[in-house]
């Protein structure tokens, strides 16, 4: 995290914007295209800020990569779906345009010296220790970043950051010795875990038509293209011994063991050989590119046709993207690495998306029908049971004990856990985000014993959460969100 952030960390924990710097080094992640309407590119206006769809692009891509690493390498574009994550990405950057709002309603702004401090502190872009002006800008580069990009994002982050500390306060010794208190209660309880399988369903066709006819618009097919594309493969042409010592001259220090030590040149022989091969064959792309977009490709080079969504493209998602974004003005993409070879993109036609028929959207209606009335029907027999329950006991449990608790995973526990030691309510129940509800009856209540304080980064992070929950909301009744885009 930049240095700024790291400065002023302590005063106020707060997520409601999108940090920069986690794009570098990290791929970006599509999820189809939607109707962004005319709005000249924006999906959304907060206030007089425009959210364009890139911003959108870069808010869910840093968000799914943030899910994969949860997942550990796992987590897919049905998952993705599952938990929202186009609602979340733009709903971070409303959050981030509405704090934009009140910053330029009080005149703040970042300087162009604060954005170099900053820019200059990264290690990302240093060369033995001190800032590297050619290093930023291939990193950039190798990110589909332009250095005007980044550093107008960079400029938004630290006015968010900067407008957010103006923000904070300190804590008192009472907070600490109140939030001290609170954590250090204990309860034990009797409880039963209630799950969406133990409700049965068989929807009739009625009621299936009848929910498609209130959401038919959400059910679409997936835009499809037609596309040509042409591969250059590698070229693995022995390079000279210059070739290789110049290229290890000018790059050495990118030329790193994992434990950050910079290889020697006959360490790192392979490396170059393999780096210089990849720069030919992309020098002889690029050639092949304008060739194929003048129609002038060489005798026996012939084009692959196919046709691709989202859904069914066999490119990995960050090129199925660009290709997506391809239309009858720029139907070429430049090369474009795929394993060892290039690739050459051309669009021939794009289908556009459609509202699906009943039938194509039976599978997707009759999913929606489930979830919608097995979370109702939970709901229904959570309330007629929680008082007459018979479910298992436990020890005393504080917040602490997430991992305690059969049937439940460590973080439906800590929500749980949460989630109780919040209610006022002796007994009740507890529905969780998995979609389980947790009936419970506190047994016993006590202080522990062995409580400490909570100290002051405690207090100061659960401030800046309900300074976050509260300045949102007060933003959003003074600058008007108007959303553009379809489909989220």
């Amino acid at each position: 995290m930049i240095t700024w952030m790291q400065r002023h960390r302590k005063y106020l924990v707060i997520t409601i914007w999108i940090s920069t710097i986690a794009f570098i080094g990290a791929g970006f992640v599509g999820w189809g295209q939607y109707s962004y309407g005319d709005k000249a590119g924006a999906v959304a206006k907060v206030g007089d800020i425009s959210i364009t769809s890139g911003e959108l692009q870069k808010s869910y891509s840093n968000l799914f990569n943030q899910y994969n690493q949860l997942f550990q390498g796992k987590f897919d574009e049905k998952q993705a779906q599952q938990f929202g994550l186009q609602r979340q990405a733009l709903r971070q950057l409303v959050n981030q345009a509405l704090v934009l709002n009140l910053a330029q309603s009080y005149g703040l702004m970042v300087t162009d010296e604060e954005l170099w401090n900053v820019i200059k502190s990264q290690p990302v872009f240093a060369k033995e220790g001190t800032f590297d002006k050619t290093i930023y800008a291939e990193a950039l580069k190798q990110n589909n970043l332009t250095i005007k990009e980044y550093e107008e994002s960079m400029k938004k982050e630290l006015l968010i950051q900067k407008t957010l500390y103006l923000l904070s306060s300190g804590s008192k010794a009472i907070e600490e010795k109140a939030l001290g208190n609170a954590l250090g209660i204990s309860d034990k309880i009797n409880y039963k875990i209630l799950t969406p399988n133990m409700i049965t369903l068989t929807p009739t066709e009625g009621e299936l038509k009848a929910l498609w006819g209130k959401h038919s618009k959400e059910f679409k097919t997936s835009p499809s293209f037609e596309i040509s594309y042409v591969t250059q493969a590698l070229i693995t042409a022995t390079p000279s011994a210059k070739e290789i010592s110049d290229y290890y001259d000018m790059n050495r220090q990118m030329l790193k063991d994992t434990s950050g030590k910079i290889l020697t040149l006959v360490e790192a022989q392979s490396i170059i050989i393999a780096a210089l091969h990849d720069k030919a064959t992309e020098k002889e792309a690029l050639r092949l590119y304008i060739d194929f977009k003048k129609g002038a490709l060489k005798a026996g080079v012939t084009p692959q046709k196919v046709t691709l969504s989202a859904e069914t493209s066999a490119f990995d998602p960050e090129l199925t993207k660009e290709i997506m974004g391809l239309n009858d003005q720029k139907p070429f993409l430049k090369p474009r690495k795929v394993g060892n070879d290039y690739i050459i993109v051309k669009l021939d036609k794009m289908d556009p998306s459609r509202t699906k028929t009943y039938e194509e959207a039976k599978t997707d209606v009759i999913a929606l029908y489930m979830s919608e009335a097995k979370k109702s029907k939970l709901q229904e027999l959570a309330q007629n049971s929680y008082k007459t329950f018979s479910g298992s006991g436990t020890d005393f449990l504080s917040r602490a004990d997430s991992a305690k608790i059969a049937g439940l995973s460590a973080q439906e526990g800590s929500e749980f856990l949460n989630k109780l030691f919040a209610s006022k309510q002796k007994q009740g129940f507890i529905t969780l985000e998995s979609g389980n509800v947790i009936l419970y009856n506190v047994l016993e209540q006590k202080l522990l014993q062995d409580k400490t304080l909570a100290d002051a980064n405690a207090v100061l992070k659960l401030k800046g959460s309900l300074l976050d929950q509260g300045l949102i909301k007060t933003l959003e009744s003074k600058y008007p969100v108007e959303i553009y885009v379809e489909g989220i």
